[in-house]
């Protein structure tokens, strides 16, 4: 009886790790279909109709982009390698790109990045995402993927 508890518990143990490393790997490799060409591509022309304005047409971001202006709003900051935006999982980067930044920031913290679930589709969302993170270094996209398999904090 012993040995059968010992070979219960050491099954259970082998299969609750192998589910545990597929929803790491399901994680890791995150939200964004940026190996998508079609992601991408309708990605790429969403962004330029609704995100370039204030992130820039090349994914700068504005000028000191760090710095509050003179009512108080940080700008709006760049998407590329020289951004912030791969310091964030695909989840939050979506709540965003939903919610706007001050809904998810709160305590009257004030953004002027507004919410688009009420332009964009979840799936335009996500293909501008796609769209961002396709144009990183690999080592960029493989850091990300490793913020993405890190466990909730």
């Amino acid at each position: 009886m012993k040995f059968l508890l010992g070979g219960t518990t050491l099954s259970v143990a082998v299969v609750g790790a192998f589910l545990w490393s597929q929803n790491a790997a399901v994680n890791a490799a995150g939200l964004l279909p940026y190996k998508d060409d079609a992601a991408v591509a309708r990605g790429t022309v969403v962004y330029q109709d609704n995100c370039a304005s204030c992130h820039g047409d090349q994914l700068q971001g504005q000028a000191n982009w760090r710095e509050r202006d003179s009512d108080g709003y940080l700008p709006a900051p760049p998407h590329n390698a020289n951004g912030h935006t791969w310091h964030h999982r695909d989840a939050q980067l979506l709540a965003i790109t939903q919610k706007g930044t001050a809904a998810l920031v709160g305590n009257g913290y004030r953004s002027r990045m507004q919410g688009y679930e009420d332009v964009l589709s979840q799936q335009d969302m996500l293909s501008v995402l796609a769209y961002i993170k396709s144009t990183w270094s690999p080592e960029i996209i493989a850091r990300h993927n490793q913020i993405n398999g890190q466990a909730e904090e």
